[in-house]
């Protein structure tokens, strides 16, 4: 009998972990707004990482967060850090990583609790007309093996999409006043 309850305890847990050697470790979510107003204009206020503040879902989840900044904004290097008790904003810091003047802003995002990782992000400019600018925010992230199994469950690819599309139409609310 203890065999037999032994047994189906060593099953138990031996399942999902032999279905997250078979799922998938890597998500990416890019999404696309159109703003109506030319690319240097959008460009010049993406590019602060400070400006985030006010269209960023993530950074409206605790006004009360502590943050903190090293180097000059808007250049490469740049880190914008935060601290929360709120589990769902954690802490972490963002660094500017790269810049195509007019064009891409690359980011690195490293999470360091609630959950530590790394994740690479980008925004960028691209005109669909003189006055109108297509806007892209792109994020992309890992879950090492057996954590992987959580993307079985838990559709992480959809909930960034919704809170990167929310935060653009945010961004296009402050941009087209």
């Amino acid at each position: 009998m203890l065999r037999k309850i032994l047994g189906t305890i060593v099953l138990l847990i031996a399942i999902p972990l032999i279905a997250a050697l078979f799922t998938k470790q890597d998500y990416e979510v890019i999404t696309s707004v159109s703003i109506d107003k030319p690319v240097t204009e959008i460009f010049d206020y993406i590019k602060y990482l400070k400006n985030q503040d006010n269209y960023s879902v993530w950074a409206k989840l605790d006004p009360n967060m502590t943050k903190s900044f090293r180097g000059v904004d808007a250049n490469v290097g740049f880190v914008s850090a935060w601290e929360s008790a709120n589990e769902e904003v954690g802490v972490g810091e963002q660094e500017i990583i790269s810049i195509e003047q007019g064009k891409r802003i690359d980011y690195e995002l490293r999470f360091i609790s609630p959950f530590e990782a790394v994740s690479p992000a980008f925004m960028s400019c691209e005109p669909i007309t003189e006055k109108t600018t297509k806007v892209t925010w792109g994020f992309k992230g890992h879950m090492d093996y057996p954590m992987n199994l959580m993307l079985v469950f838990m559709d992480f690819e959809t909930m960034i999409e919704r809170d990167l599309s929310q935060g653009l139409a945010s961004l296009k609310e402050i941009m087209e006043k």
